[in-house]
């Protein structure tokens, strides 16, 4: 059995096999831990665990993205936004922009999705938090430059998070993203 649920990734058919559990995975921890479910920012991340896997997502991610657009030396705008069809109760999800991990063996997770949260109900949800409300599976990411509330489950094997912006107001952009309606 491979310790890794993807990886060695190697090809462009594996990768979008990955982005979708990843884009799924996410939504049912959201769903599972909030009770309803957010759109999403916009950008969705796989995470390696080899150096060789790495190397030749970089070059997909080069076919795929617009070098000159990115966020953060990260975050690449996609040519053409991937579209993860409605499913059951999921809802039509574009990401615009994709984000290739270094790889880390000491990580076993897949990869990662941000959502949206308006940013009043986000303040408010951050609040209740930092006062002290439990919430199964979800935290304050503990990392003092990103701004972000983490969706867990010692089960699963991908991460999500919650934040006030899109990628679109990231970059600067004023466009409409996440899901469809």
């Amino acid at each position: 059995m491979k310790p890794f649920r993807f990886s060695p990734i190697k090809n462009k058919t594996q990768l979008f096999k990955a982005i979708e559990y990843i884009h799924f995975e996410s939504y049912r921890l959201c769903k599972q831990n909030l009770g309803y479910y957010l759109p999403v920012a916009g950008n969705i991340g796989v995470f390696c665990h080899y150096e060789e896997e790495f190397k030749l997502l970089i070059k997909i991610r080069e076919e795929l993205t617009d070098l000159s657009d990115n966020w953060n030396q990260k975050y690449f705008r996609l040519y053409k936004p991937i579209v993860i069809p409605a499913k059951k109760s999921i809802p039509e999800t574009t990401y615009t922009y994709l984000y290739i991990r270094k790889p880390d063996p000491e990580h076993t997770h897949v990869g990662d999705v941000d959502f949206y949260l308006e940013p009043r109900k986000y303040k408010e949800l951050k609040q209740s938090l930092l006062s002290g409300k439990v919430m199964e599976g979800v935290k304050i990411f503990e990392r003092p430059d990103l701004d972000l509330i983490r969706l867990y489950d010692p089960d699963t094997d991908i991460s999500a998070f919650v934040g006030k912006k899109t990628m679109t107001e990231n970059v600067g952009v004023k466009t409409n993203l996440g899901n469809k309606s």
